[in-house]
């Protein structure tokens, strides 16, 4: 185990960007706005998949409308901020102590060390483990009623980036029910408190008056979850909505001008080879895959030039990465597909991912393989591409958007215990790797460790780099304080109101 840190390597890796750039507002939020203030109506691209869990994907779609909040939180430039925890330190090589601001659960109850201690503690039990908290375990207790004390199974010098993640959001003794269940309605912490869930096609949420950031400014937002970007842009042109995420790029051009933003994301769109079972258990096959797949189109011609050429995990938002990617590590050679058999799935609430895969079962049957794609809403995909049912996937992920950390994407996604591996990739190198890279403290290291991990990942030719995305938002010209952020964990703010 890894001697204590010095506290100056912590503070530097905790206070150094990793991305370039910074969150954008629309305007000053604290300009005027009525005494009540006007209801948001916004359209999102994914419905819930998993019941508006905070320990899956969901937990974005929470954090994204001001309904749940962390301990910590990002700012702009990657280094952990204060949210429900007013300060902390670190306490040895494994434990941290946080100082918790004054603050309300949106049922009233008082945000405790007690209650945040039972809440993080829900989250280290929760089966899988949310992809925050991949090869961690931690324990959390209250020192007196406003300071928690965790402590880490091995040194993890990222925690505080690591609570920022939406996985681990707080949520009151109220949200947790038997076996597991974990209900975010009336719950959370935030400025918006989720008063009801219509299945998988709306939502609706109030302000919350007793925020400990301020009053927000709208009355509350009225959500659609609708999967056809097309019918999402038509939406805001037509003024149905406010604010519609994921546009397509072909929409781009039909939107007004001054109702559209575009944000460079940490987001990579892959192709994942299951690496467990079916035909690409054989490295040759994935080997022939890769070779197969030509990227140099579909950033120019599927994205229309909303995207850039794939380069590795990481794309060119995370500026230390950019030109160190490093060659991929012990591939193997390529062998002749000779008519083999494959699935090749991904989802439509990305409307530019069924074109991109279109575009690969092309490339694939060119070079002799016989492909089946499937395609369907991601909440209708989930669980079968977790559980191996395919053999390709086409995944657009936003790789730091689970912690802000670099290594952390790695062990959730490519690590044999891994809680989001799609790819199902289990390789004794890999997993050494990310483990070396989890060890380091320095921010230089750590960033040099992740890419070699990166290399070692992408020699498996389990992963293939296709594009990094930028994200085009319609946004109706009324609306200002709209909080978009390379990680797309924010959306809806105090200040945001039309």
């Amino acid at each position: 185990m890894p001697a204590p840190r010095p506290a100056r390597l912590l503070a530097a890796l905790l206070a150094t960007p990793l991305l370039a750039g910074c969150f954008a507002a629309d305007s000053d939020p604290a300009s005027g706005a009525s005494a009540d203030g006007s209801r948001l109506r916004v359209a999102l691209a994914f419905p819930p998949a998993e019941r508006l869990s905070p320990y899956g994907a969901d937990a974005t779609i929470l954090s994204r409308l001001g309904v749940t909040e962390g301990l910590t939180a990002l700012d702009g430039n990657g280094s952990a901020t204060p949210a429900l925890a007013s300060s902390w330190r670190q306490e040895g090589s494994r434990g941290w102590q946080f100082t918790l601001r004054e603050a309300t659960f949106q049922d009233g109850s008082a945000v405790t060390a007690q209650a945040v201690a039972a809440s993080l503690t829900q989250a280290a039990r929760a089966k899988p483990a949310p992809a925050a908290l991949s090869g961690v375990t931690l324990t959390a207790e209250a020192v007196d009623r406003h300071r928690v004390r965790i402590t880490t199974g091995r040194p993890d010098p990222i925690l505080p980036l690591r609570l920022s993640s939406p996985n681990l959001a707080v949520l009151s003794a109220k949200a947790y029910g038997a076996k597991g269940a974990v209900d975010p309605v009336g719950t959370g912490t935030g400025p918006f408190t989720l008063k009801k869930v219509d299945g998988s096609s709306s939502a609706t949420l109030d302000r919350y008056d007793g925020y400990w950031g301020g009053r927000a400014q709208a009355a509350g937002i009225d959500v659609r979850f609708v999967a056809d970007g097309t019918a999402r842009t038509n939406a805001l042109r037509s003024g149905d909505t406010d604010i519609a995420e994921a546009v397509p790029v072909a929409q781009a051009a039909t939107l007004a001008q001054g109702t559209r933003r575009e944000t460079a994301t940490t987001r990579t769109t892959s192709l994942l080879l299951n690496f467990r079972s079916g035909p690409f258990e054989d490295a040759r096959l994935r080997a022939a895959a890769r070779a197969a797949v030509d990227t140099s189109g579909l950033a120019k011609d599927v994205y229309e030039g909303h995207a850039d050429r794939g380069a590795g995990i990481y794309g060119p938002a995370v500026s230390w990465a950019e030109g160190r990617h490093q060659k991929p590590v012990g591939r193997a050679e390529p062998k002749r597909p000779g008519g083999t058999r494959i699935t090749l799935a991904t989802y439509d609430n990305r409307p530019e991912l069924p074109e991109v895969a279109q575009v690969l079962k092309q490339q694939l049957e060119r070079a002799g393989f016989r492909v089946e794609l499937v395609v369907r809403e991601y909440s209708r995909l989930e669980s079968d591409a977790l559980a191996g049912k395919f053999d390709a996937f086409v995944l657009a992920r936003n790789s730091l958007v689970d912690t802000g950390d670099p290594v952390a994407v790695l062990a959730s996604d490519y690590t044999c215990d891994g809680g989001y591996n799609l790819a199902r990739l289990c390789d004794k190198d890999v997993d050494r790797a990310v483990a070396a890279a989890e060890r380091t403290t320095d921010t230089a290291e750590r960033q040099d460790a992740a890419l070699r991990a990166e290399a070692e990942i992408l020699g498996t030719d389990a992963v293939v780099p296709l594009v990094h995305q930028r994200v085009l938002t319609a946004v109706g010209r009324s609306v200002k304080g709209l909080l978009l952020d390379p990680y797309e964990r924010t959306l809806i703010g105090t200040g945001t109101r039309r």
